[in-house]
């Protein structure tokens, strides 16, 4: 299933540098556009790996129910001055229990993919990617974690601007869930 949904706008303004002397020109500022524009829903405990769409990361997850309900996820897509970044994704994870899984991508991150494979004593994965626009790296900067959520009752979205960073998951069903995020930004 494809959504479209509101654009989220963020502006970033690089510091002016000046010497004694003359004063250097001011590093342009740039405009953080994020898109959601993508949403599946998939049922993981058929073993199904989901991953965003190119060039678009997770930023929301939704689940209600048991290992057998569907886990909705959110894609979406980053524009700097109406110009799409680009997502070079990486390997999966090594698998990891779900029922005590804690994960976090590299520094400088993204999530754009999770597989999960039966209950929670089934195995997760993550996929991670980095972010890069006019040949430079995006940066993440202001990370922080959500509250717990109940797992088999809970959306979450990450905030105005935010992408999802990780996430850690305790218990079956009914235990609780945390997800990681920070902001999106470039220096000009």
């Amino acid at each position: 299933m494809r959504t479209y949904g509101k654009a989220l706008s963020v502006t970033v303004v690089a510091a002016a540098l000046s010497a004694a002397t003359m004063a250097s020109p001011a590093s342009a500022a740039v405009t953080i556009t994020m898109e959601r524009i993508y949403t599946e829903t998939v049922w993981e405990a058929m073993g199904i790996a989901f991953s965003c769409p190119p060039n678009q990361v997770l930023t929301g997850r939704s689940h209600y129910g048991d290992e057998r309900a569907g886990t909705t996820y959110h894609c979406s897509r980053i524009l700097i001055n109406g110009e799409q970044v680009q997502v070079h994704a990486g390997d999966w994870t090594s698998p990891q229990r779900e029922s005590r899984s804690d994960y976090s991508a590299p520094d400088h991150q993204v999530v754009v993919g999770r597989w999960h494979e039966d209950d929670e004593n089934g195995d997760t994965r993550y996929r991670s990617a980095a972010l890069y626009w006019q040949g430079r790296q995006v940066r993440l900067t202001n990370g922080d974690s959500s509250g717990a959520y109940k797992e088999s009752s809970h959306s979450w979205q990450a905030a105005h601007g935010k992408v999802m960073t990780g996430r850690t998951h305790f218990g079956d069903e009914n235990g609780k869930t945390w997800y990681r995020f920070a902001t999106v930004s470039f220096e000009g």
